[in-house]
């Protein structure tokens, strides 16, 4: 790689950082960076892009936690649920073409977006509750996220946020504190499988995952100290739906 690649790569991997932590969708910027600008193999992009989100997770994590805003003990039984799908989802990444994933993808961005204008109050609130949902219907949709998340990471934080403040009774920036807790569990295995695999560009990974660690830093910082976090969280997810919307229907 040379200096301009490696500065577009910490670049994009500090926006990327940001956006993950604070709603989601930074992969997009990533994956797209590592496929189109370097040429990486759509396998090996994806395996590369784990390594990137190992960084920005483990400094998110940790910041959340310093602030306050992670409650292991209330996050114990959705961290255990969806990072058992992930595995599955691991697996298939290295067996299965992603392209029904893509179509279903297409399908639920669309879905996500009228949820999020139908109840954007609940998505708003100020204090996570109880939730009112049994584990009957809360399991398989977590199990679901983590497949998903496992598969292709690519818009895993927006359906896991939604999810967690929908059904789960987290606000949204606990709820972002419990998204990178699990997603950096599940990422580590991830790697490691990738990895082992020879699916991992380390050179371009280490520039990326330096951006992104610190875009999260920063973000998280930000979201655990002020109180119109939740509100930015809400206006900034809204904004990369629409986005992913017009790319993947209209261009």
């Amino acid at each position: 790689m040379d200096v301009f690649v490696t500065l577009i790569a910490f670049f994009g991997g500090l926006v990327a950082g940001c956006m993950n932590t604070l709603a989601g969708f930074g992969s997009i910027i990533t994956l797209t960076i590592l496929m189109e600008l370097m040429g990486l193999p759509a396998n090996v992009a994806n395996g590369t892009n784990r390594l990137t989100i190992i960084f920005a997770g483990l400094t998110s994590t940790l910041t959340f936690h310093k602030h306050g805003k992670l409650d292991f003990k209330a996050s114990k039984w959705f961290t255990i649920l969806t990072c058992l799908g992930a595995l599955i989802g691991i697996y298939l990444a290295l067996s299965v073409s992603n392209e029904d994933f893509k179509f279903i993808f297409k399908i639920l961005i669309v879905l996500l977006f009228f949820v999020l204008l139908a109840n954007p109050k609940k998505l708003l609130k100020e204090k996570s509750e109880k939730s009112k949902y049994s584990w009957f219907i809360l399991g398989p949709v977590f199990l679901i996220l983590g497949l998903y998340g496992g598969f292709i990471q690519m818009g895993m934080g927006v359906f896991f946020i939604v999810s967690i403040v929908l059904l789960g009774g987290f606000n949204m920036v606990e709820g972002n504190a419990v998204k990178t807790l699990i997603v950096t569990i599940y990422t580590a295995i991830a790697l490691a499988i990738f990895w082992y695999n020879g699916m991992v560009q380390w050179q371009a990974g280490v520039s990326m995952a330096a951006g992104q660690a610190i875009g999260a830093w920063l973000t998280a910082r930000f979201a655990s100290k002020y109180d119109s976090a939740n509100l930015w969280a809400y206006r900034i997810l809204m904004v990369i739906i629409v986005f992913v919307i017009i790319y993947y229907l209209f261009l």
